[in-house]
């Protein structure tokens, strides 16, 4: 719940029977006001959690790696599970093994948006950062941009439009639909989707999230409001511990399709 809805619930009396009306969250979740401002450019609380998140990533590999043992610390050990789990469950099930050298990327790219995304279940934070289109966006362009360059790197211009726009093995008479539907795809829809969808998820989930805070205080009341208001409670309760679920997946989809973007750009051409 937001500070400003909790202030407006708790000093106004506002609730079920008071006659106030249920002063539902939207947009206003999503907008913040900096916390300082260096001429036009302002510094808010996104800004802010991004870069303890980005700061938390850099830590924890540079603690757990900084000194390798043969007989790895606890750090050490968590941080080797980790990478491992990226590199064999996501790269390497997607590129292969001449993914190896891409898995660095893949690796900061899957832990900076899950601590990003559960910044939404941190107190004081309780904000999923990826819930900001800038991000997402961001992060999608940082994947198109890799999936370019090694796509034209790789196959030259001529056959990086190829390997964009032509598939193999189909038919010569309808390459006239399927290249421009394959060049749209590829250019621009796929850099889209992949922001939209981790943007999505984190908007919705947080949204849910503060609605049914929200109405737990509002219908809270000696009366029969107790029973709303525990109902409320409960499934806030159970949207929360789902909300860690998708967390973690949208972290996991957006590194696997990542993954699978440089992988059609590594494929030799037919």
């Amino acid at each position: 719940m937001s500070a400003s809805q909790l202030t407006q619930l708790a000093s106004g009396g506002c609730h079920l029977f008071s006659g106030c009306g249920f002063p539902a969250p939207g947009l206003n979740e999503f907008q913040f006001d900096p916390i300082f401002k260096i001429g036009s450019f302002g510094f808010n609380k996104p800004m802010l959690l991004s870069f303890i998140c980005a700061l938390l990533v850099i830590v924890f590999f540079w603690t757990a790696f900084a000194k390798p043992k043969v007989v790895p610390g606890k750090m050490q050990l968590v941080g080797e599970i980790g990478y491992d789990f990226v590199k064999r469950a996501i790269v390497f099930e997607n590129i292969g093994k001449k993914g190896e050298k891409y898995t660095p990327m893949m690796v900061s790219l899957f832990f900076f948006i899950w601590i990003m995304n559960m910044m939404s279940v941190i107190p004081l934070a309780q904000y999923p950062v990826m819930a900001t289109i800038g991000w997402p966006a961001g992060l999608a362009i940082c994947c198109w941009i890799t999936y370019m360059t090694l796509t034209f790197k790789k196959h030259g211009f001529v056959g990086g439009l190829k390997n964009l726009c032509w598939p193999s093995g189909v038919p010569g008479w309808v390459m006239f639909i399927l290249v421009p539907i394959e060049f749209f795809s590829n250019i621009f829809v796929r850099p889209f989707t992949l922001a939209v969808r981790a943007f999505a998820n984190m908007f919705a989930g947080h949204l849910l999230i503060v609605m049914f805070s929200v109405a737990t205080w509002y219908l809270l009341s000696p009366s029969i409001g107790a029973l709303y208001g525990t109902t409320s409670f409960v499934v806030t309760l159970g949207l929360t511990a789902f909300e860690l679920l998708v967390q973690f997946l949208q972290a996991y989809i957006f590194v696997t399709l990542a993954s699978s973007y440089i992988a059609g750009a590594l494929e030799e051409s037919h």
